[in-house]
């Protein structure tokens, strides 16, 4: 009776068996591909002592890189919000010729080479494509600067958004909406009193990922970017340029302040959206 108490106290009661052995699967698997690179990271970076480590990290090239890399991924996940949110409200409730060649398109980032994204996009934007000639009159430069990397962050983004929050949208029992309405609910306490909560922890699920897919990017902003340092130069690339300069350590220590900034983040982001799916229920 002991043991069986103790069994319950760390793991939930299940009829299904095979606990033990999908643990050891999982531990092991995360580990292999997971623990052991990031242990190997956190620990590279000390090869040149605490002053060396903390020197790639607090240099005015590092701080600007890892300043653009994560304020233009945030304000990337902000503008998917709110595209994507609508984007995945006009597929969810609405039908209209080409609704499925539309869909389809939401998926395109997934499969298009980060590369060809880049330099479709730069082509665009660039002062002499088809839109950045339209602003150039206008002294409007988007290509090579903090805006396109926003631009390509956007672009790769948006995915995730839109397929986050869609299937809730699809799941979500209209007839909820349709007894709000007859109590003399407004269109706007409908949608932010029914439908905002439901579709919440999902809003917050996809803008995360859309974040941490922001600030990682690599092949899709080097080419709009224009990479000049302290000023758009983006972390990643940042990194490899370490790299080629043989600066393991350095590159280690940007890619280990990336990787805690962006776990504590994101922790934060499970945090609101274990919150919002309690208060939802």
């Amino acid at each position: 009776m002991i043991a069986k108490a103790g069994r319950t106290f760390w793991k939930t009661p299940s009829a299904l068996p095979g606990f033990s052995l999908s643990l050891g699967f999982t531990l092991a698997y995360l580990s292999l591909f997971v623990l052991i690179p990031l242990t190997a990271l956190a620990v590279r970076p000390w090869e040149n002592g605490w002053s060396g480590a903390i020197e790639a990290v607090v240099s005015p090239r590092a701080q600007a890189a890892l300043g653009l890399s994560f304020i233009a991924a945030a304000a990337a996940a902000l503008i998917n919000a709110v595209t994507g949110g609508l984007l995945a409200w006009v597929l969810a409730r609405y039908d209209f010729p080409g609704k499925r060649i539309a869909d389809a398109i939401i998926d395109l980032p997934f499969a298009l080479p980060t590369a060809v994204a880049g330099i479709a996009l730069t082509a665009l934007y660039a002062p002499n494509g088809p839109i950045g000639g339209l602003l150039a009159p206008l002294d409007i430069r988007i290509a090579y600067t903090p805006i396109g990397v926003v631009i390509a962050m956007v672009f790769v983004g948006l995915p995730f958004v839109v397929r986050s929050i869609q299937p809730v949208l699809e799941d979500l029992d209209q007839e909820v909406e349709a007894a709000a309405e007859t109590l003399g609910a407004s269109a706007w306490q409908r949608a932010s009193q029914v439908v905002f909560p439901a579709v919440l922890p999902a809003l917050l699920s996809g803008v995360g990922l859309a974040f941490a897919r922001g600030v990682g990017e690599y092949g899709s902003v080097i080419f709009i970017a224009g990479n000049m340092p302290m000023k758009s130069e983006i972390a990643p690339l940042l990194i490899v340029t370490q790299l080629e300069q043989f600066n393991y350590a350095g590159a280690a220590a940007i890619g280990l302040a990336m990787l805690v900034l962006s776990f504590l983040i994101l922790l934060g982001f499970n945090g609101l959206q274990a919150l919002a799916a309690r208060r939802g229920a």
